[in-house]
């Protein structure tokens, strides 16, 4: 027998919540939240709902700034949202189709309607997850040969560094890794583990000279370096494909700090791209723990405390924590991994 899917109602009347809750139990399992703010903080839980039905006129956060946050949001953009609203005019319906909402409810609710709509919802989300589950299974030799070649334009930065092609093979996994342990959406890991290879790509365009001297980088030669990030993004260029989009981001943003610190823009906070925040850490732990002609490996307990030390500087506090988790998977990779190995270990 098939779990119950999981509806989360969102309203600041508890009347209002009890009266859905009454209509939906029989049928599923329900979680109730009486602010935007806490059913954010429910959506980013470990069971996410499958489908949420949001009021729109609440104190503080209402359900369009919810509805908004939820889809700008790589992790939740696929939950399908009704809005239940005593707002009826065609503007408003306008608003939150926009938003992402699938659907409107009007107040007060009629049982048939709301059972009736939550279960077509609900299938069309189901099929959704099994269509793309049929389409990543007949195009895994496809994404198998793209990934050879996405890994193999990466290393052409990196042969021209003084890295090797395994940084790439490392960097790409520790972010899969941790992508996987925020619970990202399948579809959405395997962009972000074909597209990182190409972070660097834009050193192809820095001078040998500068790129690689042995000593410390003048003012004007480290201007000269950053610059790397937008020829990567020039290099990938603007493209509908989402795993080209994704690796432009990735490119631009990745060497931005969550303090705004970073470069090109200094970007701050959560406006730096989810896989470039992500990116940012697998990137810097493999460096950090590499040997180069110019530097000695660093420890990985000294290398994990860095990274646990720069977290709300340098790195997303949020991610910091789930990367240390990772420890022992983090080891495998580094060793299965090692410089040592020939590119047909790959």
């Amino acid at each position: 027998m098939e779990p119950r899917a999981t509806i989360l109602i969102v309203d600041d009347s508890p009347e209002n919540i009890d009266v859905l809750n009454g209509i939906l139990k029989p049928y599923y399992r329900v979680k109730a939240a009486l602010s935007g703010q806490l059913a954010l903080k429910i959506v980013a839980g470990a069971n996410k709902p499958d489908l949420i039905l949001l009021d729109i006129m609440m104190p503080g956060m209402d359900g369009h700034e919810v509805c908004r946050l939820l889809k700008a949001n790589p992790l939740t953009v696929d939950i399908p949202i009704i809005f239940i609203t005593a707002k009826t005019a065609v503007e408003d319906e306008q608003i939150g189709l926009e938003l992402g909402a699938v659907d409107y409810i009007s107040k007060p609710v009629s049982i048939p309607i709301v059972l009736a709509r939550v279960n077509t919802h609900l299938a069309l989300y189901n099929q959704q997850r099994e269509l793309e589950l049929k389409v990543k299974e007949r195009t895994h030799e496809i994404q198998q040969t793209r990934r050879e070649i996405i890994d193999r334009l990466g290393r052409a930065a990196e042969y021209k560094d003084n890295e090797t092609g395994m940084h790439v093979i490392r960097m790409s996994r520790y972010s899969k890794m941790l992508a996987e342990k925020i619970k990202a959406p399948d579809n959405w890991v395997d962009l972000l583990y074909n597209a990182a290879p190409m972070h660097d790509v834009g050193k192809i365009g820095i001078p040998d000279k500068i790129l690689l001297k042995p000593g410390k980088l003048t003012p004007e030669e480290w201007q000269e370096m950053q610059k790397h990030v937008q020829y990567g993004a020039d290099i990938i260029g603007n493209h509908e494909s989402e795993l080209l989009k994704m690796a432009r981001e990735i490119a631009l943003y990745h060497h931005e700090k969550y303090d705004g610190s970073g470069y090109p823009h200094g970007t701050v906070g959560d406006e730096i791209p989810l896989s470039a925040r992500i990116v940012a850490i697998a990137d810097v732990f493999d460096a950090l723990t590499s040997e180069r002609p110019y530097k000695t490996a660093w420890s990985l307990q000294t290398t994990f405390e860095y990274i646990q030390n720069e977290a709300g500087k340098h790195f997303d506090p949020e991610l910091v924590p789930h990367f240390i988790a990772c420890e022992e998977q983090i080891i495998a990779i580094k060793e299965r991994f090692a410089d040592s190995q020939s590119d047909a270990e790959c």
